[in-house]
């Protein structure tokens, strides 16, 4: 679960001032990375008690809202300019960062689904077993 936030905060470092035509992707990235592995760490220590209960609830209450904010960034300059050499008025987003903001927040929306998925398959079984 940790190797996806490294990659995004690695990737969002890596490439922060690669996307002038979007420049919140990197940031998005960093952020989202550097979150989510604070919430790894403290749903470890805190994983009982109202004080971790609340903590948690508030994390994953800012990681909800930055995901639909980083949504927005990625999925309304589909497909941006990649070329860096061009002419064009039009700014720049580097390929490697911008695909993989694009493919990360699309595997989270697959995940979902075959949680989702498997949770439909579970209560139906459940259903029918009785």
């Amino acid at each position: 679960m940790s190797i996806m936030p490294i990659a995004q905060l690695v990737m969002g470092a890596v490439y922060k001032n690669d996307c002038p035509q979007q420049p919140y992707i990197p940031i998005y990235l960093m952020v989202m990375g550097i979150i989510t592995m604070l919430s790894l760490f403290s749903t470890m220590a805190y994983n009982s008690g109202s004080l971790g209960i609340v903590c948690s609830g508030l994390v994953s209450l800012f990681l909800f809202c930055w995901f639909i904010a980083g949504n927005v960034w990625i999925y309304s300059i589909y497909e941006p300019n990649y070329n860096k050499t061009t002419t064009s008025v039009e700014p720049y987003c580097d390929k490697t960062v911008y695909l993989f903001a694009f493919w990360t927040t699309n595997l989270s929306y697959i995940l979902l689904g075959l949680v989702m998925l498997c949770g439909c398959c579970m209560g139906l079984l459940s259903c029918c077993g009785d």
